[in-house]
């Protein structure tokens, strides 16, 4: 994931409030994503005949990554803007922060392309997946791949590629993002980006534009769908949840592509200090559109809530009468 380093021209003090402004709007939406996503989870392992349907399956592997990057990746740029420089000062933690960063970003953004062309499938072809060996190959395997695929492809490039480790910037959010193949190998770095960055992007782009057009169409020409209901909701969350990505991504991937054909310096400030930190905007508010997606879900939390608002009134009336006796 081509990102390109933090040199900024704004004052000093104007740095330090835009970092404080960062570090609690960062910190403010962690907290609730978290325990929003805990309660997801807690939700599909009391209901785990949901696991059969693939959305939900690939739904969840979703919001698991999406997990991890809130919980493991977010606190070191949270740490950072807190204290406006990289603590601890190494190659090795900037290494690894780094190798966290884009390879969560780009599975998630694998992922969400896979499901958003897996999707076409669900709703117009359903009967596919019902064969097992079909439904391992078109459907379990890709999102397998996109979660390998990051993994590996990072390791290699940010872990293992040849550097000597005093090219990082201690005081830039990411320490500049100045790993060895970005700096000193354009082709490589051009590539990261077309392929791990730019491609996903464009296909969920695509595959979700094309999506509304085939079910608009459909229903235009008065054809039929089966189970219609159940193939609009698989649709209106696809799109809900892609268009968190395209709002959190085109901005940055739309700076790097005219930065790519020829403009190297275009908005690079904008891109800096404020577009590559849009990106942050998926794993925090991820957890909520699904949330409010998933009818099931939406369904169970209401009744606990309701059977804790009703355990509170029986206790309150009980408690009174207790007192009365005593008295």
């Amino acid at each position: 994931m081509n990102i390109s380093s933090d040199n900024t021209e704004i004052s000093v003090d104007n740095k330090f409030l835009l970092y404080r402004i960062k570090f609690l709007v960062l910190l403010v939406l962690q907290t609730p994503a978290i325990v929003v996503s805990l309660c997801i989870f807690a939700f599909f392992i009391t209901h785990r005949g949901l696991l059969r349907t693939c959305h939900n399956r690939a739904l969840l592997l979703l919001l698991v990554v999406n997990f991890i990057q809130v919980s493991v990746d977010l606190p070191m740029p949270i740490h950072f803007y807190q204290l406006g420089y990289v603590i601890p000062a190494t190659a090795a933690y900037c290494t690894w922060w780094t190798y966290f960063e884009y390879t969560l970003s780009a599975i998630s953004e694998f992922l969400m392309a896979t499901i958003s062309i897996q999707r076409h499938m669900l709703v117009f072809n359903s009967h596919i997946l019902r064969i097992q060996w079909k439904r391992y190959l078109f459907h379990d395997l890709p999102l397998l791949l996109c979660v390998v695929y990051p993994t590996i492809l990072y390791l290699i490039l940010v872990v293992f590629y040849p550097c000597d480790g005093t090219q990082w910037d201690f005081t830039s959010h990411l320490c500049g993002a100045a790993n060895c193949y970005l700096l000193y190998n354009t082709t490589l770095a051009t590539l990261d980006w077309v392929i791990d960055s730019g491609l996903p992007i464009l296909l969920i782009l695509l595959a979700n534009g094309a999506l509304v057009v085939r079910v608009v169409w459909l229903r235009h020409h008065h054809i039929q769908v089966r189970s219609w209901r159940k193939q609009r909701r698989l649709t209106l969350q696809l799109v809900a949840i892609s268009s968190l990505y395209l709002i959190a991504w085109l901005p940055s991937t739309g700076i790097a592509l005219v930065e790519l054909l020829g403009s190297p310096t275009f908005l690079a400030e904008f891109q800096s200090n404020y577009a590559l930190d849009l990106i942050y905007l998926v794993c925090l508010v991820l957890p909520w559109i699904c949330l409010g997606q998933i009818r099931e879900l939406t369904k169970w939390i209401s009744r606990k809530l309701h059977c804790q608002q009703a355990q509170r009134n029986a206790i309150g009336p009980t408690q009174s009468r207790h007192v009365r006796n005593r008295r």
